[in-house]
């Protein structure tokens, strides 16, 4: 279902219930749409055997395909997995943006980071990479370790899906990632992928928030972060012309303005924001997507594969 990686409006997503089903379907029609892409070459194998190698135990070996195959191989399980990817979420009230009360909203910055992560969970699972999930505001909200299991990933979808309920939006909640991201540094003590889905709206001195993405790197981890924006509204400024007032999420302060008024400062200032986030990542090595929440998953999905590919 190739549709489905173009969906923009949330209300076609709440006709489902079941994330991981969604997360199938997105990943199918993302991998269906390579094969008519220049992408086409790339690899997308996923397996969940390996071959059986002479003078190992025949303890694991799949007789079932060996009776299809006539050739030896072996179950794989969680210890083999390649590669641990620790989900890390901002879920502070700026990632509700643009905020619309209600039963039906649609795509904030949050349920696209949701939808994205379960995607990319999926894809995980099916070439025997480890997931965990860390989601977090003004403190570690939830924590779990990169795990393979069903069990495990049933928790991580449930988490998932329960930050797609109206009802759990919460305003007025800051935002901490530089505390948080030095604690997940510490903890995380296999040398894992971390991919960060956050806004980057942080109010503690930016000296402090590199620092923290550093540490991550300082321990050896690869990071990744996905830039998530409504590049349309926070970048462009694109409002009709008259006076709108704008509420800070996560303190509740208001100011009423044009925004025409001051588009072309704005857009200065922005430019000179994200130019300077690109810079200093880069120079630690750390990847930096922007993520528009008014584009398709296409691009996030693509980018988490060039990585994976980069690190096999």
């Amino acid at each position: 279902m190739d549709y489905i990686t173009n969906l923009h409006n949330l209300e076609e997503f709440q006709d489902f219930d079941n994330l991981e089903l969604i997360a199938k379907e997105v990943v199918e029609g993302f991998i269906t749409g390579l094969h008519r892409s220049p992408f086409h070459g790339f690899s997308v194998e996923f397996s969940e055997h390996r071959q059986y190698n002479e003078g190992e135990s025949t303890r694991n070996i799949d007789w079932k395909l060996y009776g299809r195959s006539e050739r030896l191989y072996v179950k794989q399980f969680e210890e083999e997995t390649n590669l641990r990817c620790q989900f890390v979420i901002d879920t502070s009230s700026s990632m509700l943006f643009p905020f619309k009360k209600g039963r039906k909203q649609q795509m904030n910055k949050l349920s696209f980071s949701v939808y994205c992560t379960a995607a990319i969970i999926y894809m995980i699972r099916r070439q025997r990479d480890a997931s965990g999930l860390t989601l977090f505001s003004d403190k570690v909200d939830f924590h779990a370790d990169a795990r393979l299991s069903s069990v495990h990933l049933d928790l991580l979808y449930s988490e998932l899906s329960n930050l797609l309920k109206p009802e759990k939006a919460e305003l007025k909640k800051g935002t901490n990632a530089v505390e948080v991201l030095h604690q997940i540094a510490e903890n995380i003590h296999k040398r894992s992928m971390v991919v960060i889905f956050s806004d980057m709206i942080e109010s503690s001195d930016p000296d402090d928030i590199y620092q923290a993405l550093q540490h991550l790197r300082y321990n050896k981890h690869e990071v990744v972060l996905f830039h998530v924006t409504d590049k349309e509204h926070e970048e462009e400024l694109i409002y009709s012309n008259r006076p709108h007032r704008f509420v800070d999420l996560e303190t509740g302060e208001q100011i009423k303005l044009k925004p025409q008024d001051v588009k072309k400062e704005y857009a200065l200032a922005m430019k000179k924001y994200v130019d300077e986030l690109k810079l200093r990542c880069a120079q630690y090595s750390i990847d930096v997507i922007e993520a528009d929440i008014n584009d398709n998953f296409r691009h996030v999905l693509q980018s988490y594969l060039i990585k994976r590919g980069k690190l096999g």
